[in-house]
Formats: structure tokens, sequence, C-alpha cells
């Protein structure tokens, strides 16, 4: 009987590991920037249908926004600080930059609540449809975020000493991935609030 024990990471020195968990992330926003990139592109082809009635953003996507923007910042600005060994300077952004996207999600699901208010539901209109699926769709990912910055900052009293440049780095990869999620977002809202058939017809050269 074969006993052979598949090969694990948990060996690994710290560095090593921090290095695969950077790649991992890189492997993982690639997948996930395709999949929004085949969704832009199913919306962008559905325009055209003749039910096709385009939805006026609720206000507080704007706000959204710019929640996203400052955690973004605020991340940035920590990952920084941990870089240069000022830990002093760490908690405060950290621990707000995370906030921020989890305010971001309780401003979308008002607008999402706006929204159904004004009678725009999921099933009818596809624009409305591809609202809600674009936006849960982002919203997850999100979440997934908000998981690894509640681990980070879980860890963050071990940031100290020997552990310190991989905690630093585990910031880092938190700012990336929040820049990721920053600049899907921009695309999305852009392409939902002010993309019009005539516009694609356009790119398309088919105008």
């Amino acid at each position: 009987m074969n006993t052979a024990v598949a090969p694990s990471c948990a060996g690994w020195p710290p560095d090593r590991r921090a290095a695969s968990t950077g790649t991992g992330l890189w492997v993982f926003m690639g997948v996930a920037s395709a999949l929004f990139s085949l969704f832009t592109l199913a919306y962008a082809m559905r325009m055209d249908g003749g039910d096709w009635s385009p939805i006026a953003m609720p206000w507080p996507l704007w706000l959204s926004t710019a929640l996203l923007v400052l955690g973004s910042a605020l991340l940035q600005r920590a990952a920084a600080a941990a870089r240069g060994g000022r830990w002093a300077a760490v908690p405060g952004p950290l621990r707000v930059g995370g906030a921020c996207a989890l305010a971001f999600l309780v401003v979308q699901l008002w607008g999402w609540q706006m929204l159904q208010s004004a009678q725009v539901v999921l099933a009818g209109n596809p624009a409305a449809s591809f609202f809600y699926l674009l936006t849960a769709m982002h919203g997850l990912h999100v979440v997934g975020g908000v998981v690894g910055w509640g681990l980070t900052v879980r860890n963050a009293g071990r940031a100290h000493g020997a552990d310190g440049p991989v905690f630093a780095w585990r910031i880092t990869l938190c700012a990336r991935y929040w820049h990721f999620l920053l600049a899907v977002w921009l695309l999305l809202f852009a392409m939902l609030a002010w993309l019009t058939p005539e516009a694609v017809r356009w790119i398309c050269g088919t105008a």
C-alpha cells in the first residue's frame, strides 16, 4: 500500500511561504480578471437587445467608491510603514483600511435597497440583472479580501522580531488585493453608469 504523503508548505521557511502566497495571489487576480472580462463582454453584447433599459445608478455607489479608494490608500500607507519597520504607524491605517471595505459592502447593500424600492428588480430588465450580478460578484471578492485582512490583523501582535518581514509582506499583499478590488470596481462602475449601446457599436466599428 502506497503511504506517500503529498508535499506540504508547512515546513517551508517563512520567506518561501510568503513568496508562494504572493504568486498565488497574482494567479488568483489573473483568474478573477478573466472572469470579470468575460462578464463585461457579455454585458456589452447584451446591450443591443430590444428589452435593454438603462438604469440610473443610486447615489450611495459614489460613497462606496470613495470608501474603497480610501481603504486602498490606507492599506498602501500601512504596507509602506511595515516595510520601513515603523510598526507604530501600522495598526491605524491597517484597521481603518479594512473597515472601509466592510463599510463598502454595507453601502453597496444600501444601493441595492434603493434600487429595489424604485422597482428595479433582478428579473425583467437585463440591465438590472447584470447590475445585481456584477456588483454581487465584486462584493464576494471584497468579502474574501476582508477574511484575509482579518487574519492579518489577528496576527498583528507577532509583527515584531523575526516575524516582522513576513508580516510586512502580508500587509503588502492585502494592499495589492485592495488595489485590485478598486481597479475592478472603477471599471465596473464606469461601465454600468456610462457605457451605452452607441458607444459599444462605435468601439466595435459597427456604428
